[in-house]
């Protein structure tokens, strides 16, 4: 007999991203994402679905531009907090003590801590129900020496589904 399931926990596990967007001299935020994915290789495209009401989606309309952070599994807390909490009420660098740097094309800082980068110019936004599909260009990818020689791995995230920040069939208790 087959039940009905969260369409999401078979998906799992992810990677956890931190995309930061806004500008390097203005207000720039971090948001913690799982929905990434590569959608072309010529022209190098990334898509990445955020909510429609999130901060970082009001930076990344305005500015056209983002970068998609690789986080190793030391900065888990980090993650979580960048995704649990809004760059409409706190300074997510600040709270974190992430450390932003200036990016190689971009107007968006990366994140130092991080091991790999993407920077991203936006192609196109498309409304998904709850979420803005953001599709950009990759103008630049450069990650750790020591991550691209195979010396240090990055992981998928680890343990259960956490229907609690990714249910959406079924009422959370």
């Amino acid at each position: 007999m087959k039940i009905d399931v969260e369409y999401l926990e078979f998906m799992w596990p992810m990677r956890h991203f931190l995309i930061t967007c806004g500008t390097n001299k203005g207000k720039s935020n971090i948001i913690a994402a799982s929905f990434c994915m590569p959608v072309s290789k010529k022209p190098p495209l990334i898509a990445c679905a955020l909510g429609k009401g999130a901060y970082s989606s009001r930076l990344i309309a305005s500015t056209q531009e983002f970068i998609v952070n690789v986080p190793s599994e030391d900065l888990k807390p980090k993650i979580y907090y960048c995704g649990f909490h809004s760059g409409y009420d706190v300074d997510k660098f600040r709270e974190t003590g992430l450390t932003p740097q200036p990016a190689r094309t971009v107007n968006v800082p990366i994140i130092l801590e991080c091991v790999a980068h993407m920077e991203c110019k936006l192609k196109r936004e498309i409304e998904t129900g709850d979420k803005i599909l953001f599709i950009g260009e990759v103008l630049e990818a450069y990650a750790d020496e020591a991550l691209v020689k195979g010396e240090k791995r990055i992981k998928y995230a680890k343990g259960d589904f956490p229907r609690k920040v990714y249910a959406t069939r079924f009422t959370i208790p």
